[in-house]
């Protein structure tokens, strides 16, 4: 069967644009909201970069200097050893000497602390903390509980709020 198509002259030409500009309209709508989607995900990701790049250089001011600090903790143990391992008959005959290295200690000290690096000491007694120390050995120290701190053989260091070094620690392992 052929379809009927209407004569040319009963086809009303208003009602024809009219649907070509409402799917035109359809069409831009579409195109807008496309469009609109893709500029708020833009915008937020901008958003979010700048979020991330303002974190980024926040720890890179905070945590830049860490391996420096790091780095630096042996001199600051050396020159704690200098200091402990010096006799009252040798802080006598080289009272310059030791003053020196005590300056040098009190400096690195200071330095360490203005760049926010604070030592952790754990005294003996206090309670074995594994989130700051690290224990070396366990023995079994009569009068003491297990987890308590026997012996302290170096000190720690944290960098604001991040563990630089533990502080290590002999622990007893007496039974309660």
């Amino acid at each position: 069967m052929a379809q009927e198509h209407p004569a040319p002259e009963d086809v009303d030409l208003e009602q024809v644009e009219d649907f070509i500009a409402a799917a035109e309209l359809e069409d831009l709508r579409a195109e807008r909201d496309e469009l609109r989607d893709r500029f708020m995900r833009a915008l937020a990701d901008a958003e979010n970069s700048r979020k991330r790049a303002d974190r980024d250089r926040r720890e890179a001011e905070q945590y830049g200097g860490s391996k420096l600090a790091r780095d630096m903790l042996p001199v600051y143990d050396n020159l704690k050893r200098a200091l402990d391992s010096a006799s009252d008959e040798t802080r006598t005959q080289s009272a310059a000497l030791i003053e020196g290295v005590e300056l040098t200690l009190r400096e690195l000290t200071n330095v360490l602390t203005k760049h926010g690096v604070k030592p952790i000491s754990p005294a003996v007694g206090d309670q074995f903390d594994p989130q700051e120390h690290q224990a070396m050995f366990e023995a079994p120290v009569p009068g003491t509980k297990a987890g308590q701190i026997i012996q302290v053989m170096t000190v720690g260091f944290m960098l604001h709020d991040r563990l630089l070094r533990p502080a290590q620690v002999g622990v007893s392992s007496t039974p309660a």
